[in-house]
């Protein structure tokens, strides 16, 4: 049992630091240790301590608390409580803009080898909107709130609260609000929002969730301004300029002609929905599923008028077994699932449909390549892919894959 092995927590190596790897982290060992270290990057030297783990287990997790030889890129991260022991949001603070996007460009590289077998050189491009130095992007701020109502955000794989009085990634327009200075005593988290129409709001939770506002987001479809009036807490991406890219991006893979059959799958409040509607026109037919309820009504509400959208409330995977039972094809395909992915099921559902293109749009690229991998074993293969930095100072960031029939 692991209580029978000792817990190796504070334990100090001296360790060379290797390739980046999925989570914030970079690889290094020691005497046959396998230590995944926050806060260091390829090439360095550095004193590790241990976060996580006990003797026998196939890795260790640990921070690096000193650098002995620090790399060329490393920079002195911009906000205070950036580093070991401070707060858990930022995982790439201490490595300029630019390289950031390299190493998350290698993490995707590698996990589309390790699971799907595909090599690819990866891009990973920048979205426009914001300051070059990766800050003030946030448009949606999630507060742990401690015992005394203060607002903050907890360490790496912690459940403390780190009193802050600033947040470096917030939108300018977040601060004004007061959220970083008020006390919420009766919430358990407070999350701060500012659309795209320049509206903001505050929520406490759980008690402010009975009267959560309503917001509107702007995006452009064709030429023209779309709003989407949505719950205040429902999803819609961060950074200011990743809800229009991705429109463009996914609206530009996807193709649809008029009269075309599409498929909206964890359609949120309906942008690529929309986007689709637009192109297949009145004689073509989109079908927007969606399990939150908030998201779903917001994109029943948005697409009330039209009728060639259909807005299903429910899971995909229990949806997809109707949809695929109907006996008709679909056209193309567009899925942007959580960050677990869409999973082997609803991926062979999904080709049962023989669609002539997946638009996938993924937040986590060990699931994008696992679902990248079922696909292939259906004859659908990746043919294009474009990378976003949605979340700089972190390692996250947006994919979208092009998926079509293989055609040799």
């Amino acid at each position: 049992m692991s209580q029978s092995r000792p817990s190796l927590v504070g334990t100090e190596y001296v360790v060379d630091i290797g390739p980046v790897a999925h989570g914030g982290h970079c690889v290094a060992r020691h005497e046959g240790l396998v230590l995944f270290v926050r806060h260091s990057l390829p090439g360095e030297k550095v004193r590790a301590r241990v976060s996580a783990g006990r003797g026998g287990d196939r890795f260790l997790l640990a921070e690096a608390i000193e650098i002995l030889e620090p790399s060329p890129r490393r920079v002195s991260p911009a906000c205070r409580y950036a580093g070991p022991a401070g707060c858990g949001g930022c995982d790439l603070q201490h490595a300029d803009p630019a390289y950031q996007r390299e190493l998350k460009g290698e993490v995707v590289a590698e996990q589309l080898r390790r699971l799907a077998g595909i090599e690819r050189d990866v891009v990973v491009e920048a979205l426009p909107g914001v300051s070059d130095d990766g800050l003030g992007w946030r448009t949606r701020v999630d507060l742990a709130v401690d015992r005394q109502g203060r607002t903050g955000f907890h360490p790496h794989r912690s459940r403390e609260v780190l009193d802050i009085d600033e947040c470096l990634l917030a939108s300018p327009q977040i601060a004004p609000t007061g959220v970083f200075e008020r006390r919420y005593p009766r919430a358990k988290a407070v999350h701060a929002v500012v659309s795209s129409a320049g509206e903001r709001a505050v929520v406490a939770a759980p008690q402010g969730l009975k009267r959560t506002p309503t917001i509107h987001e702007v995006v452009q479809v064709n030429g023209r301004p779309v709003e989407f009036r949505l719950n205040a807490l429902g999803f819609w991406q961060v950074h200011p300029a990743a809800a229009q890219t991705l429109a463009d991006v996914v609206g530009a893979m996807a193709r649809p002609r008029p009269g075309a059959r599409c498929l909206d799958l964890y359609a949120g409040a309906g942008l690529f929905a929309r986007v689709m509607a637009d192109a297949v026109g009145a004689s073509g037919q989109v079908i927007a599923v969606e399990s939150d309820v908030r998201a779903a009504q917001a994109a029943a509400d948005h697409f009330d008028s039209d009728g060639q959208v259909e807005v299903w409330q429910g899971r995909v995977d229990h949806a997809m077994p109707e949809l695929v039972a109907q006996g008709e094809p679909c056209d193309v395909v567009v899925l942007d699932p959580p960050r677990t992915g869409a999973g082997k099921a609803v991926i062979d559902q999904i080709a049962a449909l023989h669609p002539q293109r997946v638009v996938y749009v993924a937040c986590d690229p060990a699931a994008l390549a696992r679902d990248l991998a079922y696909l292939a074993q259906c004859d659908l293969v990746l043919t294009d892919l474009r990378v976003f930095d949605a979340f700089p100072m972190t390692h996250h960031m947006e994919c979208v894959a092009l998926v079509e029939p293989r055609r040799d």
